[in-house]
């Protein structure tokens, strides 16, 4: 059997050692390794604070920049349209989750109250900037049917004509003639 006296000589040292000092120095290498390893990344462009600015970056493009600090027409929809818009977004929200989602929210009752946070708050965060139009569009429709109406308790002339529609169409279902439903108003 030969004998080969460096890695003899290293397995000797290493069997030698006190475990917890091998332990203690392997972990400084690791440390070390990952903290070189970041520091490569951010003098690269690469790091943490590049990737957040560029995800900054992304969403004041798309729109989605800070939702609480927006003052264009959004604060014209009452909050009413905005929360319905919430709960519709929340419901959609939480349709698309991973139904296999253990690791992130957990087993059983507990992790479907935590998703439903989560679209909660998703739905709430998307619904305070422009949305996807619901409230807009349901505040447009209610003020579209509000300019149609015919406020007849306050206009005489809407009020009478209003009367008068209501009187031809009871003529003809029930066939009343004008003399008929005149002495049925007097009466």
């Amino acid at each position: 059997m030969a004998i080969s006296p460096p890695s003899d000589l290293v397995l000797d040292v290493v069997r030698a050692a006190d475990p917890m000092e091998v332990q203690a120095a392997q972990e400084k290498l690791k440390a070390n390794q990952a903290a070189f390893a970041a520091n490569s990344l951010a003098e690269a462009g690469k790091g943490f604070t590049s990737a957040v600015d560029i995800l900054d970056r992304a969403s004041s493009k798309a729109g989605l920049g800070d939702v609480n600090n927006r003052t264009d027409n959004t604060t014209q929809i009452p909050e009413s349209y905005r929360k319905f818009e919430a709960m519709v977004l929340q419901n959609f929200i939480k349709s698309m989750l991973p139904s296999e989602s253990e690791e992130v929210y957990g087993k059983g009752a507990t992790g479907d109250i935590w998703k439903g946070m989560m679209a909660e708050q998703l739905g709430n965060t998307i619904a305070k900037g422009d949305g996807i139009g619901v409230a807009k569009q349901l505040y447009q429709d209610a003020l579209k049917k509000q300019e149609g109406r015919v406020n007849a308790s306050t206009d005489q002339n809407d009020r009478s004509a209003a009367v008068n529609m209501i009187n031809e169409i009871q003529r003809q279902t029930f066939g009343v003639t004008s003399t008929d439903n005149k002495s049925a108003n007097d009466a």
